[in-house]
This record gives structure tokens, sequence and C-alpha cells, in this order.
């Protein structure tokens, strides 16, 4: 748990023209906080008024369909843990006001609920969190400063200036291991991601009038599914005798098992390739957005039913995973 902090005298500010509530340059940025849970709610205001955030807006969920609702802070703090007919629509209008307007959301939500709101919440580019802790929605925070333009400090006093360089070191030391897994901020270019794929071999043949002409390779068929599930099986035994942290890797175990399931026709939940990950689902997540930015997974619609999504490999990433397999060969099997 983190200790209670007093709201320091200093606060973030940031010059955003067309800020959901920014009236006035210099103003700490202005924050909105939406939680049904009232203990909740008040943390979340708490620790953002600690970060030096300023607090506009408070209340629950239904106060985001109120026709009366103000416009978004810079930044919305939203809670939502179990989800239903309402919570539903008011995902899908923060959703929308938020791409509209550029606000950055952070969302805690529960394993239960965490497939409806990510299939909700398909336009904001939010961060999600499972079951966070007050640590973890406060190092969220963090990564929001880091994603808004011409972010600036307001005059600080001495003391100020001293508790904000051991805030800075804290979390950039936690920023550091963050980089590696989350999204940049600039399409990433091949040969910084990464992630790379080889380009299909190609060969020239001889043609009938003697001249050669550019042959592309034959694409692999995709590797037997149950060869694949065998594999993560191996994978996953592993953390009989050991601590699973030492083997972590999530990237590889998602794209195991999007392998398997696009051999077998079958579509995976948000929720199951967080489970497929054997990372806590917030990471995954993490995971899940930055294979997305670079080509790996794609986000799909249900067309059956708006208020689902499922995620799956892209056709270039089950190119390279067929290829993959097709040069392991008959070794594949032993492949853990």
């Amino acid at each position: 748990m983190l200790k209670q902090a007093s709201v320091p005298d200093f606060a973030y500010s940031a010059a955003i023209p067309d800020g959901p509530a920014n009236d006035s340059a210099g103003l700490p940025l202005a924050l909105s906080v939406f939680a049904d849970r009232v203990h909740v709610r008040d943390q979340l205001r708490d620790d953002a008024a600690a970060a030096g955030f300023r607090i506009g807006q408070l209340g629950g969920l239904g106060d985001l369909l109120a026709g009366e609702a103000r416009a978004l802070g810079e930044v919305v703090l939203l809670d939502c843990p179990v989800v239903g007919g309402a919570q539903l629509a008011a995902l899908a209008r923060l959703d929308l006001r938020a791409q509209q307007c550029g606000a950055q959301l952070v969302v805690s939500t529960s394993v239960a609920a965490l497939d409806d709101v990510f299939a909700c919440l398909e336009q904001s580019n939010p961060q999600i969190l499972v079951d966070p802790s007050r640590a973890e929605r406060v190092i969220a925070l963090g990564r929001v400063l880091g994603r808004l333009p011409n972010l600036r400090v307001r005059e600080l006093s001495e003391e100020d200036r001293l508790t904000l360089l051991r805030l800075t070191e804290q979390v950039g030391q936690i920023a550091e291991r963050l980089e590696r897994i989350s999204a940049p901020s600039s399409p990433p270019r091949e040969e910084d991601s990464a992630f790379r794929f080889e380009s299909p071999t190609a060969a020239f043949a001889a043609g009938d009038d003697g001249s050669e002409r550019l042959v592309r390779a034959a694409r692999p068929a995709l590797p037997d599914p149950r060869l694949v599930r065998r594999i993560i099986r191996q994978r996953q035994l592993r953390a009989r005798y050991f601590d699973g942290e030492l083997f972590a890797d999530p990237a590889w175990d998602m794209l195991l098992d999007l392998t398997a399931a696009r051999a077998e026709h079958t579509r995976v939940s948000v929720t199951s390739l967080c489970i497929a990950a054997s990372v806590p689902p917030t990471t995954a997540l993490r995971w899940i957005g930055q294979m997305t930015d670079i080509g790996l997974l794609q986000r799909i619609e249900d067309e059956a039913d708006r208020r689902r999504a499922f995620i799956a490999l892209t056709d270039k990433a089950a190119d390279a995973m067929a290829r993959y397999f097709a040069e392991l060969g008959a070794g594949a099997a032993r492949a853990i």
C-alpha cells in the first residue's frame, strides 16, 4: 500500500491549445475521476492530487451519460470492475469523447470484465489495468505524463525540487523497464523493432527463352496445431519446478497460442491471450499493445456482437511463424 501523501505545492501543467479542460496555460493538468465504488474514487482522487493534478470532474460512471457532464480533463481515471448495460454505454461514450478531444485514459477493471471493457475502448488507446494496486495506478499516471506534449513544471521551491527529483528518479527506473514493452511514440522502423521479419526467399529460374525470371518461394503452411499445443505444454511444465518468472516470455507464448488458434480456425479473446502469456494481465495488455503497434497482432471485431473483440495474428506474423516452424522441420517438437 502507498503511504498517504500530502498534496505538493508544485503541479504539472501542459500547454495544449485544444485540450479538453485546459482553460489557461500554466494551470495544473485537469484530471477527471469516474468510479462507482466510493472508496476507490477517493483513492484515485487523493493519488492524482498528490501527483500534482487538478481534480476537475469527480463522479460515477453514470455521470458520463448525463447531459450536464462537464468537459473531460486532459487525463481520465476510470474504475469499472463489473459491466452491465449502463457501464458499457458509459464506456462507449467515454471512448468516443476521449478520442475526439485527445484525453488520456487510464481504466481499471477486473479479469471478469476485461473482454467487455477492451471491446468498448477501441478508439482512445487507453491504458487498461487489471485489478491494479495503488502503486500501479500511480505508475500509469507517470506514463501519461510522458505521453502529453509540451509538458512543463511550474515554479518550484527548493524543497519541491528535491521532492520531484526523488520522484523522477524512482519513476525513471520503472520507466526504463516499462519502455522496453511500451508502444513507441512514433511509428517504429523495422531495424529498431524487437521483432523482425525476414522477407520470403526469392530465387531466379531460367525461362524457356533462356532468360531468368524471379520466382518467389511458396508460403509454407502453418504447423500442426497439436504440435504447437504440445510445445506450449512443455513450456508451461517448467513452472512446476522453477519460479515461472525465470522464463517469462509473454511475446513468444502469445505468438504460439495465436498460431495454434489460427491453424484450428478458432478465435482468441483478450482474456484468454492474457492467460496464455503467463504474466499478470496488465503486463500482458502492454505486450498486446506493443505487438499490435508493430504489426504482429491485430484486433478483430465480432461481426455478430459489436460488444466483443478478439486478438489474432496478422498475415505477416502468421507467415513468419509458418516459416519458422518449416525451418525447424522435424526438430520442432523439441523446441521449448
